[in-house]
């Protein structure tokens, strides 16, 4: 393996505060998130306009030249018909006037993108679930946020205050120390600022350009293969054959009781009913901020526990091989799902993934994800056909290996990290696939053909079924037209 060498170099970082708004400040704060939710609907609302505006024409029989052309999604369009419309359109005439432009580019930045990410989901240019086409925001759900790119962006020199365009001066609830340090000596630069309201709180995201050294790894020339897991978070064995088990806090778990006893007393309050109108009592408001304090708490707490477990993964090996986990797929398992979802399988891959890169430069391997670690020896390398989920010991049938069914897993793992060969020795990224693509003889087995049914009496002789139409052959590397409907 290439030694590592610390070079200095710039990344972009995120520096987050929490942040103590009085009355007017944070009304303030809900106007500009409320209005980045209005730009966003409004933006949705003119763009899909066109659409049905084309279909109806398609009905009355009109030419396709003579249809309504497309409204433009982009960024610079949508600003110049949002400019034009807030002047007459009554939804916006009568306030608009009192909150940044930054809140409204926030709502038509998001509604660009989302119809971006639609385009491409629709021509099969973007990876993962089929997206559909972007949907209006509801006042009650929405997240509240907003983002500011130009104005005055700071972190004043208390330390103890931030200030935002047309927010003006806030203070901050934690000291801002550790962002204003580096800003005063020249290593730092802010690029933009995101408020936020989640859990409970307002927050500050300042985005930041900090000049940062890699820094060293405790065991550079050691790989650790990392077998996530429910009963124990994770189990990771290096390549020199040292096994380590991290146990599974199980913060969720460990809340239920307590959330149960909160929710039956919002239970027992006169809550909120859309149906009828109905609003909340005081003592239902009380007892709801009350459960959902408890939740807070606990998401902090695993928050909190992923980033100490994947910092000090990322410190400490120089290479580190994880599994390519359905996770979408294992959460429709009803039995799994809650066990799953406090784990955050998904989190700890993305923490690794940045915290690699960005602050030791050392590899991520991801394996296959029909990579067959729990079913290989890791003594002989025999494959077994089947090995059910209830079966935590693994019995090797060649060498008559006996050992746990998760540290088999991560040996695997670790294993993995000198077959696989890399072009620059560093990895970090979530799609770098192993050049292995079949490692041990794995295979993913899938029925070529679909079974043909028979036709039902009812069918007209000789009709051919819509599963048994022939269908031909399209290239898939050429872009395919948009379809919108």
């Amino acid at each position: 393996m290439k030694k590592f060498q610390p070079q200095p170099g710039f990344v972009v970082q995120a520096f987050r505060f929490a942040l103590d708004p009085n009355a007017t400040q944070e009304a303030a704060l809900r106007s500009h998130c409320g209005a980045a939710r209005a730009a966003y609907n409004w933006a949705v609302g003119w763009v899909e306009a066109s659409w049905w505006q084309r279909r109806a024409e398609e009905t009355y029989g009109v030419l396709d030249e003579d249809l309504t052309e497309w409204r433009p999604w982009s960024l610079p369009a949508l600003r110049k018909a949002f400019n034009q419309a807030k002047q007459t359109d009554p939804r916006f005439t009568s306030w608009w006037e009192e909150n940044s432009k930054e809140a409204y580019s926030t709502g038509l930045a998001n509604a660009s993108a989302a119809f971006d990410n639609y385009a491409k989901s629709k021509n099969g240019k973007r990876k993962g679930r089929r997206m559909g086409a972007p949907r209006f925001k509801s006042k009650r759900k929405a997240r509240l946020s907003c983002r500011f790119t130009t104005g005055t962006i700071r972190v004043e020199a208390d330390g103890r205050h931030v200030t935002l365009p047309r927010l003006g001066r806030i203070r901050a609830h934690e000291p801002t120390v550790k962002l204003l340090t580096r800003v005063q000596a020249g290593t730092a630069r802010i690029l933009s600022a995101t408020v936020r309201h989640e859990r409970g709180r307002w927050c500050v995201s300042f985005q930041v350009e900090v000049e940062r050294d890699l820094q060293r790894v405790a065991r550079p020339d050691v790989a650790v293969g990392i077998d996530l897991g429910i009963k124990t978070l994770a189990v990771m064995a290096d390549s020199t054959g040292e096994i380590r088990t991290v146990p599974n806090p199980g913060h969720y778990d460990r809340a239920r009781k307590q959330l149960r006893r909160a929710s039956r007393i919002v239970s027992r309050r006169r809550g909120p009913d859309r149906r009828t109108g109905q609003k909340p009592s005081k003592r239902w408001e009380k007892a709801n901020a009350a459960r959902n304090k408890v939740h807070h708490r606990v998401a902090n707490l695993r928050e909190d526990a992923l980033h100490k477990f994947t910092t000090s993964v990322a410190a400490e090996y120089g290479t580190v091989v994880v599994e390519d986990l359905n996770v979408a797929g294992m959460l429709r398992n009803r039995r799994l799902a809650r066990r799953i979802a406090d784990a955050g399988f998904g989190e700890i891959r993305r923490q690794l993934t940045y915290k690699t890169r960005q602050r030791h430069a050392t590899r991520l391997v991801v394996a296959d994800r029909w990579y067959p670690s729990s079913k290989s020896c890791s003594g002989c390398g025999a494959v077994k056909a089947k090995l059910p989920l209830h079966i935590r010991t693994y019995e090797c049938d060649a060498c008559h290996l006996v050992i746990d069914r998760d540290d088999n897993a991560a040996l695997n793992l670790a294993a993995l990290a000198a077959v696989v060969v890399t072009g620059t020795g560093v990895a970090g990224d979530q799609d770098t696939a192993p050049a292995v693509s079949k490692p041990r003889g794995a295979d993913q087995k899938t029925r070529a053909t679909r079974p043909r049914r028979k036709a039902s009496a009812g069918r007209a002789g000789g009709a051919t079924l819509p599963h048994q139409r022939q269908t031909e052959t399209r290239d898939r590397t050429q872009a395919e037209p948009l379809t919108l409907w």
